[in-house]
Parts: structure tokens; sequence; C-alpha cells
């Protein structure tokens, strides 16, 4: 005994100041030895007593610790260290962390609750800037590649008729140009009809092509106009018109729809990833990142099951988008498959000039048949001055046809890339941003600068110390946290912010699924009258779209009834007076409102002195 305080020498005092409990075990420690191990093997015995001596340690011990590495760690964050205590202090002035010896202060523990909020902030932001990024540079690409396309169809028609036609078509050029000013504000978002902006092309230009390939004759604005509107009767263009709706309307629908999911896609994710952490949230983060630093162990890292309960707490509302954000995806996914396949963008923009040709040469080709009708129904024209009469194969006959433009005229790729390269790409980004939200802890988790390996389960901070951590990770959403040990989360009150989110994804999504049938739910009623539903049994367009085989509707529509396709009013012109209550000079009575029908002889009025004829 005498030896063992020799060797203790000064520091004596010091034990003597120890627990009780520990003196006690001491001395039964070496009043167990017996004298001859004693004697044999000193040095083990006085090992034996030091080691019973520093097992535990005792208050004045652990307030004298050096804070020196926790110091460190706080001035590198840019913080001044002028209020960090020097060794370990009592902590009862301790809000978040475990109130136990620190080397916090009471502002510091704010500093770096402030800081593990920006630095869980930051971290959504980094893990979500990858959709952002896709969403903005597809969107960017798609938009600047469709519009693209619709200036080169426009351009390539201008060329081709002005070739043909020359000053001909210059000078009713403005027919085709309000086409295209409508295709340009349809695919913008504007609250065009395309069913009724091709309808009324195709009035136009029925009358401008019957006044060329009727030269002799002098027509008025209402004669022009009874042709326009029984055009449908007559059909001067053939089956073109039909087939031109199909395609146009199919491939704008579904770029519009894609362009806008894109855009809509960008502004969801920057504003779910725009978040205010709740004072419940900030506490669990700072007690998982920083008070482990307070406590003097700055390179202990948070259990990974711990960060993943303070995860799924911060962001339990972001994983309610989850149902409806896969839907989205799933749409854009389809509707891009679409339009690489049946709905092609670029086919559709490539044969609007091609398509009108081939109407305008139709209706040239069959204008003796169409003008008798016409005369017909609509009365005998007015010779046109100081021109003989000419039939109206006569005129047509010498004008040169229109015609399509061979592969080596066709306008170039637009905006450098092409449909299926950009459908391909966007496909392959799509793919990885299902389940994004549910995701988003453990991807945050599963940084090793934010929590401990999955591997570390017995040396990373558990939230009190250094050990395990034992409480089960709860389930994603909202409802799940109801017993989240580690943030406290209010369940029975929604965020209204995410709500609001998530009816967006709905509408959107819906607006994807009906692009993939051909319909705009902007004008559902005015198109699914017009017939140009993409569900429509009878509308397989296999020889319109070369390489792409019959295109099969996902679904089979039941047919409509012909109450529910009802015929197009009448175009209105800037003109004074009614056009349908009188007879005009050229021998016509009009009746918006009887149903029409073609009649190879005139039929006789009763009580009328000429003969007149009519559309009955």
């Amino acid at each position: 005994m005498h030896l063992f305080i020799a060797l203790i020498g000064e520091n004596y005092d010091s034990f003597k100041r120890l627990r009780i409990w520990d003196t006690v075990f001491t001395f039964a420690c070496i009043q167990t030895a017996h004298s001859f191990i004693f004697k044999r093997y000193p040095l083990l015995v006085l090992l034996c007593a030091v080691c019973s001596l520093s097992g535990s340690r005792s208050p004045v011990a652990s307030a004298g610790r050096s804070c020196a590495d926790t110091r460190q760690v706080y001035a590198e964050k840019g913080y001044s260290t002028g209020t960090a205590p020097v060794t370990q202090i009592s902590g009862e002035h301790l809000r978040l962390c475990p109130q136990d010896y620190t080397c916090c202060s009471s502002q510091m523990e704010e500093t770096l609750a402030l800081q593990s909020e920006r630095d869980f902030l930051k971290a959504v932001e980094e893990n979500s800037q990858f959709l952002l990024t896709t969403f903005t540079q597809r969107h960017r690409r798609f938009d600047e590649f469709f519009r693209e396309l619709i200036e080169l169809s426009e351009k390539s028609m201008n060329q081709m008729f002005t070739k043909t036609y020359g000053r001909l078509f210059t000078q009713n050029a403005h027919v085709f140009q309000e086409l295209f000013v409508e295709l340009r504000r349809y695919y913008s978002g504007g609250s065009v009809s395309l069913s009724e902006v091709l309808s009324d092309f195709w009035s136009r230009l029925v009358e401008r092509v019957f006044s060329l390939v009727n030269p002799q004759y002098q027509f008025s604005e209402d004669y022009l106009e009874c042709v326009s509107k029984h055009a449908e009767q007559l059909q001067p263009f053939g089956d073109v018109p039909r087939r031109l709706r199909v395609q146009v309307m199919r491939a704008f629908i579904a770029a519009r729809a894609l362009s806008q999911g894109l855009a809509t896609g960008r502004d969801i994710v920057n504003k779910a990833t725009k978040l205010t952490a709740e004072s419940e949230c900030v506490r669990g983060l700072m007690r998982q990142w920083y008070c482990p630093l307070c406590r003097g162990m700055p390179s202990v890292r948070p259990c990974h099951s711990l960060c993943l309960n303070v995860m799924k707490g911060c962001l339990a509302n972001q994983a309610d988008l989850e149902t409806e954000w896969n839907n989205f995806i799933d749409a854009l996914y389809q509707v891009s498959e679409k339009l690489e396949g049946p709905f092609n963008m670029e086919l559709a923009a490539d044969s609007i000039s091609v398509k009108v040709s081939e109407a305008i040469m139709h209706m040239q080709e069959n204008s003796v048949t169409i003008s008798t009708k016409v005369f017909q129904g609509c009365g005998s024209p007015r010779p046109a001055p100081g021109r003989s009469k000419r039939s109206p194969k006569a005129s047509g006959g010498n004008r040169r046809p229109f015609r399509t433009y061979t592969p080596e005229e066709k306008p170039t790729t637009a905006a450098g890339t092409n449909l299926d390269r950009l459908v391909t790409e966007l496909k392959e980004r799509l793919r990885p941003m299902r389940g994004f939200w549910v995701s988003l802890p453990h991807t945050i988790c599963n940084d090793e600068r934010i929590a401990a390996d999955v591997t570390n389960e017995d040396r990373c901070w558990n939230g009190q110390t250094r050990g395990r951590y034992l409480p089960d990770v709860m389930g994603d959403g909202l409802a799940s946290q109801i017993n989240n040990p580690e943030v406290e989360v209010d369940i029975s009150r929604p965020d209204v912010r995410t709500r609001q989110l998530i009816m967006e994804l709905r509408v959107v999504t819906n607006k994807l699924k009906n692009a993939q049938t051909g319909q705009d739910m902007d004008f559902m009623d005015s198109e699914e009258g017009s017939g140009s539903g993409g569900g429509d049994d009878g509308e397989r367009y296999n020889d319109d779209w070369p390489g792409h085989g019959p295109y099969s509707p996902p679904y089979n529509k039941p047919p409509r009834s012909p109450a529910s396709n009802p015929a197009k009013p009448p175009r209105v012109r800037e003109r004074n007076g009614s056009k349908w209550n009188k007879n005009n000079g050229q021998g016509r009575i009009k009746s918006a409102t009887s149903k029409l029908s073609f009649s190879p002889v005139p039929l006789l009025l009763p009580f009328m002195v000429t003969v007149a004829p009519m559309w009955r």
C-alpha cells in the first residue's frame, strides 16, 4: 500500500477527491492481489489501479477538458470564437443540445442552429438541382425546336408557292400568313382552337382558289362566302383537309402539352424546394449535426437512421407529392413517345405545305365539276368586265399545278438537332425522376459529409452521445411522422403550398394524358364536335406517316351521335347588314338553318318571276 502511494506521489490529493466507490474499487483490487504477485509483478498491479481510477471521469475532469477542436471548427465556419469556451463548461444553458458539459455557449448554440438550417436548405437544393436543370434545359430546347419547325414550315411554303404561282400567290399570301400566325399563337399558349383555325383557313383558301380557276367571272363577297359556307359539302379539296387536320392537331396538341409540362415541372421543383424549416425541424437538424461539436466531438457524424428520421420529419410534406409526381413523370414520358412516333411534330410541320399543294391541285383538276355545282347552288356569277367567257377547264388548264418539293429542297433540321434525339435525351432524364421526393431523405443522408455510413452503427452520434441509434426509422409522408422521435410534426395540418402543388400536378397530368389521344383540354367541346379527337376509331393515318405503320388508339370511344357534331357556324365578315335574308343580284336565296344538299336541277320557286337556284 505504501508502495502504491509512493508511486502516486504528488497526484495523491487528486485521487482522494474521486468518488468513494472509485476508491473502494481501487483498494479492493490491490488487496486481493497476492503478495507474491505484487512482489513479482508490481507494474501489473499498478496498471490495474490506474485503469480503474481512469474508468470514470469525474465532473471536475470533464469540466477541464479542452475545447480546442470545437473552437477550430467553429472558426473555420467563419464565426468569432470570442464567446467560445476554452474548456468544457456546465451545459445548463443549452436549449437544443443535451445539457451535459459542453464547449458551446448560448450564442454559439443559436448560431449553429441557424447554420444547420442553411446546411439543410443547401442539401435540398443541391440534390434537386438535376431536376431543375433538366426541366429548364429540356423546355428551352424543345421550345426552340418547335418554334423553328413552324418557321421553316412557313418559309418552305412561301418559297414553293412563290416559285410555282409567283404574283398570284403573293397577292393572296396573307391567307397563309394568318394560318401560321394562329399556329404560333396556339403553340405559345394562346386561347386558340386549332379546329377553328384550320376550318377558317380552308374556307378562305377555297374562295381564293375558286376565283383563280374561274377568272372569266366576277364574284362578290357574298357569292364567295356562299362558296366557302358549303365547302364541306362540295369537298373541293378532297380528303386533304381532314388528313391535314388529324396530323396538325395531334402533333401541335402534343407539342404544346409537352412544352407546357416541362415548364410546369420546372416551376413545381422551384416551389417545392424553396423551403422554410419549422422550429421543430431546426431542433432536429441542430441535434444531429452540431450537438456533437458542442460535446467536443466534431469528427463524429450522426447515425444514418437518426439522419433519416430528421429528414423524413423535415421533408414530410414534400414526400406527399410522390403519387402525383410519378403520374406526371409517366405522362411526360408517354407524350414524348407519341411525339417521336404517331404524333411526330417534324412530319406534321413538314406536311403542311405539301398537303395544301395537294389540295389546290385537287381543286384545279376538278374545277369543272366543282364550279358547276357552285353555280347551281349559289347562282350564275357575273362575267368579268372586258373578258370573254371561258370554261373553267380552259382557265385552270393553262396554269402550272402546285407541286411538292424534292428531298434536296427540304428545310434543314431545326435548331441543330432532330426530334428523335431530343426525345431520347428527355426520356433518359425522366426515368430517374420517379420516386424523387420519397428518396430525397435517403439521398441526403447517403452523403458521407452529412451522416455516418450504415456500417458504422456503433460509433456514430445517436443524438445524446456516441453509440448505436435504437429508434425505428419512420415511413414516408406526413401521416407517417406521428411518432417521429426526432422531429415533432403536426400531421393534422397539411402544408397549403404542398396541396396547391399537388393540384397543379393533377391539372398538367390530365392535359398530358388528353394530349396522348389528340385532345386539348382547353377546347375539348369544340374539338370533339369537329371530329378531331385522337380516340376516333376511324382516324387511322398510316398513309400520312411514312415509316410509322397504322396507329391503334389506346382505347375505344363510343361512337358519337349525329347530334354531337353540329354544323360549324358561318364565318362572320365585317360588313353592314345581313347577308342571309335577301336575294342578291345573282339570284341566290340563302338559308342558314336549312339542311343543305346539291340539286342538279334548278328549283322553280312559286311567286318568283325568275328561276333562282338555291341550296336546300
